[in-house]
């Protein structure tokens, strides 16, 4: 091989191959150091994309995640002040069962009443309860496109019980689901009471030849009016409608007698919150088999005011546009329980009359109030389910980005270590080449 001195080529070699192993090294530095394999689009162009795509994704799914998180606390508040309504109904229909008690005299009345009214303030203070600001459940966070009347059914008596009005309707003929007699007798009495707007009305009489719907009562142009859901249209309960319009059936598609206010006055102001029939025989004596079936109306739907637009909660719990969930939240006030009338007149416990007829209302109240704490139950439920499905998406899609992104920090500080000897052996012979012109020096001697 010729001696040359104006080209070191085994040195050039030498710092080219140092060059290489020092920035091999310096790559493994990197990445042991950030304990990533990309970090940068110049490590891997494709797999750098896909990573940053997926950082993304699991950015949102935990926001997403927090938000439920945010939600159930929300909604634990509305269910915290809904639980507690509900025992103060509790014990509103205590002191309406006792002061319905004829131990009591009507100065006692007056005392149980004067708690009650406390009570059903309490419930509107409750209604005002608020998260961040936001009132819950004073009816402002609720959706109604129209208004609805209060449904009261009864499906205790046989299923072709008609209600029409004359004798061949007469109540003295009606039976059981069992099929059986109520032999309720025409020189029985009865008496009706109901509540409307926090007043208590009560008319009564001879049961005679008289219907269902000859008893009922019509008073202040508020009818109460029994509609029947006949076998013929399968539960369908006739002329209402839930607020979304649809046509409401009774729940098991048979017959039954429901009791409403008139169609010309829907939303809370004219519901019927309490409907109650006694019948007794010609000797004062209560006939309990005939109340039983008789008096056995419960609340099936819900008197609620047409809202100013959609005032549901939404709740954003996914990673994309619009994956999200609605919740309503209905007026838990003691207006739209039927407590008090729009005037805030309050229920009255006195004659006796007003206690027994209050005391289908707290019942009814109570149902409100239990359909809205169910109701919260299940969205808490649902957040749950939701929460957990999003920390799972997370986790995996955080797996597949680690899968792309980080390091196998065995393998990069052995290949750093590997680098670093060669980068020094490197150094040595870049050494050792620069040394081999000096041999020429020799010649000139």
């Amino acid at each position: 091989m010729a001696m040359v001195v104006k080209n070191n080529l085994g040195a050039t070699r030498t710092l080219n191959t140092l060059n290489k192993n020092e920035k091999a090294r310096d790559k493994s530095l990197a990445r042991t150091s950030s304990g990533m394999k990309i970090n940068s689009a110049q490590d891997d162009a494709s797999g750098y994309a896909i990573s940053e795509r997926m950082r993304v994704r699991i950015r949102a799914l935990d926001q997403a995640n927090q938000n439920t998180q945010n939600d159930a606390a929300l909604m634990r508040t509305a269910g915290g002040a809904v639980d507690n309504t509900v025992e103060i109904l509790r014990a509103l229909k205590e002191k309406a069962i006792n002061a319905a008690n004829d131990a009591n005299t009507d100065e006692d009345r007056y005392i149980l009443q004067k708690e009650a009214h406390q009570l059903i303030d309490q419930i509107n203070d409750n209604a005002l309860a608020q998260f961040n600001g936001k009132y819950l459940i004073d009816g402002t966070r609720n959706y109604a496109p129209q208004s609805t009347r209060t449904v009261l059914l009864n499906q205790s008596l046989a299923t072709n019980t008609l209600v029409n009005a004359g004798p061949t309707y007469a109540i003295t003929k009606y039976k059981n689901r069992a099929g059986d007699s109520l032999e309720i007798q025409s020189s029985d009495r009865y008496e009706v009471s109901w509540v409307i707007n926090g007043v208590t009305s009560t008319v009564s009489g001879q049961v005679g030849d008289k219907s269902f719907i000859d008893i009922v009562p019509h008073a202040n142009n508020t009818q109460v009016a029994p509609v029947n859901a006949t076998q013929a249209n399968k539960g369908k309960i006739d002329v209402i409608q839930n607020k979304f319009g649809q046509q409401i059936y009774t729940p098991d598609n048979t017959a039954g007698i429901a009791v409403t206010s008139h169609s010309s006055f829907p939303g809370t102001e004219h519901q019927v919150d309490g409907f109650t029939i006694s019948i007794t025989d010609d000797k004062g004596n209560v006939k309990k088999t005939a109340n039983a079936a008789l008096n056995d109306f419960h609340l099936y739907q819900r008197a609620e005011n047409k809202t100013d637009g959609d005032g549901s909660l939404t709740f954003q719990v996914g990673s994309e546009a619009n994956v999200a969930i609605k919740v309503a939240l209905t007026d838990m006030r003691a207006h739209a329980l039927g407590l008090e009338g729009k005037d805030g007149n309050k229920l009255l416990f006195v004659p006796k009359e007003n206690a027994n007829a209050a005391i289908n209302v707290f019942n009814n109240a109570i149902e409100m109030a239990l359909d809205q704490s169910t109701s919260i139950g299940a969205v808490l439920s649902r957040l749950d389910y939701t929460s957990a499905n999003l920390t799972t998406a997370s986790e995996n899609v955080q797996a597949s980005e680690s899968t792309i992104r980080d390091a196998d920090m065995a393998k990069e500080m052995t290949e750093y270590t590997k680098n670093n000897v060669l980068m020094q052996a490197a150094q040595a012979m870049l050494a050792q080449a620069n040394q081999s012109s000096s041999a020429v020096i020799s010649l000139l001697q």
